[in-house]
């Protein structure tokens, strides 16, 4: 098995790509060692230590260490962790886990608004940030204020401020006119 390994627009995430499907449909965002209970793979990476976050997409795994961690430290524990995995067997998701869906469900009177924004973050948005290794999914909308979930290299990483507000806010601004603003949330 040869693992992939890109960097990240986030200088403390890399991106592993172990040249086979990850997750089939959605992400799995693993913030924490606790969160990672609900995945082997994940559970496995945190193993290494100093990790701070996993995420997967559908073919990638991507990883944030501590800001004090060298990669040159933990990349070869962390590819370790990963074959290791894939030649068990064992699956990417304990027991009756799935993938989340993504996006935060909505209804009401802004639901036609909120429909186009989710199609616009899916056509437009999701598929550039999954190729720096994150993902950004719809968490609200608001009197005119969308709120997006930044995970996986998206989360912390120093131009997420810059990409939220000067792309993602002019594109949803230009084609929907009752989006005044973007801001992101925590998890």
């Amino acid at each position: 098995m040869f693992i992939q390994t890109e960097s990240t627009p986030n200088p403390a995430t890399l991106k592993f790509l172990p040249g086979q499907s990850v997750l089939d449909s959605g992400t799995a965002d693993f913030p924490t060692k606790e969160a990672a209970e609900a995945s082997p793979l994940a559970a496995r990476i945190f193993a290494v230590g100093n990790i701070t976050g996993v995420f997967f997409g559908s073919d990638f795994v991507t990883v944030t260490k501590d800001e004090a961690t060298d990669w040159d430290h933990v990349k070869p524990m962390i590819l370790g962790a990963i074959m290791e995995h894939f030649q068990s067997g064992d699956p990417i998701m304990a027991g009756e886990a799935t993938a989340p869906a993504g996006h935060a469900e909505h209804d009401g009177p802004d639901s036609a608004i909120v429909t186009q924004i989710k199609e616009l973050l899916d056509t437009r948005v999701r598929p550039a940030v999954a190729q720096d290794g994150g993902d950004i999914t719809f968490h609200g909308f608001d009197r005119g204020i969308v709120y997006l979930h930044m995970q996986g290299a998206c989360a912390g990483c120093p131009s997420s401020t810059l990409t939220l507000k000067m792309g993602i806010e002019n594109l949803l601004r230009h084609y929907i006119p009752e989006v005044l603003e973007v801001r992101p949330v925590a998890a």
